[in-house]
């Protein structure tokens, strides 16, 4: 008869047996499930313009994704609009539960980076060898850098031009300007068209709408703050060249506050637009719903005298949550989305942003895909396009600088409307932004 220590030793074997076999059985029925990664994307589109099937790019991307990783499944929630994304993702961060690859809004982003919530991808984009950022435009890539470390990726971009009343034009005798044109070609046709023309007393014709100091600024080579975030340009002579030139400008519509009104009923001779809009408005139908009433064209913005015709560009981001549980899969979604060519080419067809990738916009397919954009003989430089794209410049990537801009902003204006005296008001500016920079 066998000891009870022999029978606790047979029954702890027994035991140990059974949790091996239920763990064995635990282990394949897990290998069996598919992997499931959660992507967070919103409704419509991000440009403030009309959209289409705002899913079908992410649905085409999960199609090919899903078919090259065999047992992996993807999903979504749709219907979440862009104006409630920002708010849906802060409560899925706030419970620890949020996608594993989600879009990153711009007003976002520094945010997520600095607080752990998104992915360093530097280490993992530089093991990958089949990846290479040179694939990218330098200032899409730049977008989702944060003091010199890769957090997002960019999806889409869309660059800002000048939008030209081309009937406006022709009605004044005025040609239409060429890509190359200046700040001084900007106010010298805006003092020609700008104008009383049924004889009340008031302009109602004009040159410009919408035009800012922080294009003028950055079409004059100036970057007003350093890197770190510590120090502003705001007294810099480019500057100065920038405030005069606005100064100049605003003059010309002789007190009178130009409306988007005026510019939709074809009173105005030159808007700032996103390439998003161009593409939106230029084609039938939308061009007969919002401007039929006159014949328009984009062209580069005006270069200042320390600049060149180039803008700001404004991209559309994707990143990985920091506590994702496949980061590995979830590089390959990423790069599904944000490098795959076929993807950044749907881009091309289904949206109203520019690919991220060289090669894909300097395709013969992207050509011809914007060339169906262009109604009758016109056309779109694509060339253009890509040096546009090429020499964009984004904005910087610091905690405060909203903040500084809004108050930077404030005070600038009332120099502009000449509510306040412009002799060393830019130092007194810079003293103030670097004091709250540094505090």
């Amino acid at each position: 008869m066998r000891s009870w220590r022999q029978q606790l030793r047979l029954m702890a074997l027994l035991g140990l047996l059974a949790t091996v076999i239920l763990f064995t059985g635990w282990y394949g029925w897990r290998q069996l499930q598919p992997k499931v990664l959660h992507i967070g994307v919103f409704a419509g589109s991000n440009w403030q313009v009309p959209a289409g099937d705002s899913y079908s790019i992410v649905d085409e991307a999960i199609r090919q994704f899903e078919q090259e990783h065999p047992g992996v499944k993807v999903d979504y929630m749709s219907g979440i609009k862009k104006e409630d994304y920002s708010e849906w993702l802060a409560e899925r961060v706030l419970d620890e539960a949020e996608p594993d690859v989600f879009f990153v809004l711009s007003d976002d982003f520094n945010l997520y980076a600095t607080t752990g919530v998104l992915l360093e991808l530097t280490p993992t984009a530089g093991l990958d060898h089949d990846f290479a950022e040179q694939s990218y435009y330098p200032a899409a890539l730049s977008y989702g850098q944060y003091e010199g470390r890769q957090y997002a990726l960019p999806f889409e971009s869309v660059p800002t031009l000048m939008f030209v009343n081309k009937t406006l034009l022709k009605r004044e005798g005025i040609p239409m300007p060429d890509n190359n044109w200046t700040w001084q070609d900007f106010l010298s046709i805006c003092r020609q068209i700008t104008r009383d023309t049924d004889g009340d007393g008031r302009p109602d014709q004009f040159g410009f709408y919408d035009y800012t100091w922080q294009q003028a600024v950055v079409t004059n080579g100036l970057e007003l703050f350093k890197r770190d975030g510590n120090f502003s340009y705001f007294a810099d002579n480019r500057m100065k060249e920038a405030m005069l030139f606005m100064i100049d400008l605003t003059a010309v519509n002789r007190g009178y506050q130009v409306t988007a009104k005026d510019f939709d009923m074809g009173r105005v001779a030159f808007r700032p637009f996103t390439f998003a809009e161009y593409r939106t408005y230029k084609p039938y139908p939308w061009r007969i719903k919002k401007y039929a009433a006159f014949e328009w064209d984009c062209i580069k913005l005006p270069a200042g005298p320390s600049g060149k015709n180039t803008s700001e560009l404004n991209t559309m981001l994707m990143g990985i949550s920091s506590r994702t549980k496949e980061p590995e899969l979830s590089w390959q979604l990423l790069k599904k989305f944000c490098y795959d060519p076929r993807i950044q080419e749907l881009l091309l067809r289904e949206s109203q942003g520019l690919p991220v990738r060289r090669e894909v916009l300097e395709s013969p397919e992207a050509r011809q895909i914007l060339l169906q954009d262009a109604p009758g003989d016109e056309k779109i430089n694509v060339a253009i396009i890509d040096e546009v794209m090429e020499n964009a410049v984004v904005p910087p990537k610091f905690r405060k600088y909203r903040e500084a801009m809004l108050r930077a902003d404030n005070e600038l204006k009332k120099i502009i409307n000449n509510m306040e005296p412009f002799n060393n008001a830019l130092n007194k500016l810079q003293k103030e932004i670097n004091a709250y920079l540094q505090y």
